[in-house]
């Protein structure tokens, strides 16, 4: 029913992005290759096979937040990942994730740990646990 625009606000939220990329599920950018690797034919490569496509940090620009981070990093070298570590202050982005605490830990778009500064090790299992 859009009377009032009732329900359009759920038929926009099944319009947004599928993939990293920005591709929604049924499009695929010009080149027919998205940046994870799938075609406009098959599922994502992260969903089928379990890599790792994205790292952010989420923070307001603490000590805390900025020791999350340098972990972060240090743990994706650990494992060899070809994924560069985002450090993401902006706060109406932050919100968007749904963190309610700082410093937050985003793997492939979801948040995997609040407010608390993971040490290298741990951070090393999350990734592992996710599929690294």
């Amino acid at each position: 029913m859009a009377l009032f625009n009732f329900g359009r606000k759920k038929e926009a939220e099944k319009q947004e992005s599928a993939c990293c990329c920005g591709a929604t599920a049924g499009s695929a950018p010009a080149e027919g290759n998205c940046c994870c690797g799938t075609t406009a034919d098959s599922a994502p490569a992260e969903q089928t096979t379990g890599a790792i496509a994205g790292i952010k940090v989420l923070g307001a620009g603490c000590k805390s937040c900025h020791e999350l981070y340098r972990n972060a990093q240090a743990a994706a070298q650990a494992l060899g990942l070809n994924v560069e570590v985002e450090y993401v202050t902006d706060m109406e982005k932050v919100m968007a994730y749904g963190a309610m605490s700082m410093p937050a830990l985003v793997v492939n778009g979801r948040v995997v740990s609040m407010g608390r500064v993971l040490k290298p090790a741990d951070v090393e299992k999350l990734l592992r646990k996710l599929g690294a």
